[in-house]
């Protein structure tokens, strides 16, 4: 019986959360490694994460929906600085932030 409030614990919720989690681990892995790489190598890390932008299946919270899309936004102000030739150095922190609160609510 489930009570109100709560969302069970059903095997395709726990894959979802599962999945949520790897996702923006991975992610927030890809995010730190492109930090410390060259613009041209940055760029290609950055560039391989545009498939993971998408739900897995559509299960999720809005918040986290809205949580990754706030991390990839502040992928793409990294990935559009780093193809224009300007500076990033200031756009990395917020990425990270945001991929961080994105990993946390995964969790």
């Amino acid at each position: 019986m489930a009570v109100s409030g709560f969302v069970s614990a059903t095997p395709d919720r726990l894959n979802f959360v599962t999945d949520e989690l790897h996702k923006a681990q991975q992610v927030l892995s890809s995010l730190k490694r492109a930090e410390l790489a060259e613009g041209p190598e940055a760029l290609s890390i950055l560039n391989g994460l545009a498939g993971l932008v998408q739900s897995a299946n559509g299960h999720e919270s809005i918040e986290t929906d809205e949580l990754r899309s706030s991390a990839f936004l502040a992928i793409c102000e990294i990935a559009k600085a780093l193809h224009r030739g300007q500076p990033s150095t200031s756009l990395w922190a917020a990425a990270i932030n945001a991929t961080e609160r994105w990993c946390s609510s995964a969790k």
